[in-house]
């Protein structure tokens, strides 16, 4: 997108959909963002919140409106759907957001044929699944938030365990955006050091059920925030905006999104997060980096799950 004038439309007004514009603004990725909601009330509200902040942003129109609003859009994140209630997988959500995202992706398609489609409703995996066969779009440039919010908190909560910057921490969750997601351990690096050698770097502290103890937390994260307050939406605000950002700057940034597999670690036709190349267009480059067979073996158990909850 070599152009300076950025159009990013969000369909879905709620918690997460107004929180990802705020922090679109805040950053200065997009010159205009268009909120859309079944509710156009709750999206204009957001929209006028949001821009009145203009004099202490970068200069942004932040507008409410319909489909026929989002014409000519470089990217459009859709976070529409029911949210996520205390007790609930993501997984349980599929029967109630399937129809939501079959009209979304439809009307998308119809008004913006050359975007990159940025899905966050959950489940993320199965919705861009989803999004992906309606919109008629390449796989490319139909992407899923996958696991970068949950690879953010893997290197956070490493941070904490090291005692250091997260920013200098490499690491991946992989897999399905939810219960079978697991933690990539030999991907990890620090200084260019692996796991075990950062844990014999900073006095052997690291031990075995540190280890575990973070996949765990890493994981159960949103249960966590959504039993405290109800729902999550800063940390996949941030982390949607820093997809965002990647995309239209044509970074050729490595994020662990959701796209379709077509035979990487011999998986095939399923939506799930491994680590990829980003730009202009979406989806650059799959990478298929050395996992253990340990991690192969998750990676395939989580695509079978979500195979078979697909509708």
């Amino acid at each position: 997108m070599a152009h300076t004038s950025i159009k990013i439309s969000v369909v879905g007004a709620g918690f997460v959909g107004s929180t990802i514009a705020y922090t679109l603004m805040m950053k200065g990725v997009a010159s205009e963002i268009v909120l859309v909601d079944v509710n156009a009330k709750k999206a204009e509200g957001e929209a006028m919140d949001i821009a009145h902040g203009a004099p202490f942003a970068a200069a942004s129109i932040v507008r409410a409106g319909d489909y026929a609003d989002t014409a000519g859009s470089d990217l459009v994140i859709i976070t529409a759907g029911t949210n996520q209630r205390p007790g609930e997988t993501r997984i349980d959500l599929i029967g109630r957001n399937s129809a939501i995202m079959h009209d979304c992706a439809k009307n998308v398609a119809a008004h913006s044929p050359d975007a990159v489609l940025l899905i966050v409703s959950n489940p993320v995996d199965v919705m861009s699944y989803e999004a992906w066969k309606v919109s008629g779009f390449p796989k490319e440039r139909v992407i899923g938030s996958g696991t970068v919010l949950d690879s953010a908190r893997f290197k956070y909560l490493l941070s904490q365990a090291f005692k250091i910057d997260a920013r200098n921490i490499h690491g991946y969750i992989l897999g399905e955006h939810g219960d079978s997601e697991f933690a990539a351990w030999s991907l990890v690096n620090i200084a260019g050091m692996d796991i075990d050698e950062a844990s014999h770097a900073f006095g052997d502290a690291f031990t075995a059920e540190t280890r575990e103890q973070i996949a765990k937390a890493t994981r159960d994260a949103a249960y966590h925030i959504i039993d405290r307050k109800g729902a999550t939406y800063y940390g996949i605000g941030m982390s949607a905006t820093r997809i965002a950002e990647a995309i239209v700057r044509d970074e050729q940034a490595i994020m662990s999104v959701s796209t379709l597999l077509s035979g990487e670690y011999g998986i095939e036709d399923v939506y799930l997060s491994v680590p990829a190349v980003l730009g202009e267009h979406g989806i650059v480059k799959v990478l298929t980096p050395k996992l253990a067979d340990s991690e192969i073996a998750e990676l395939r158990k989580s695509a079978e799950l979500l195979k078979q909850v697909r509708s």
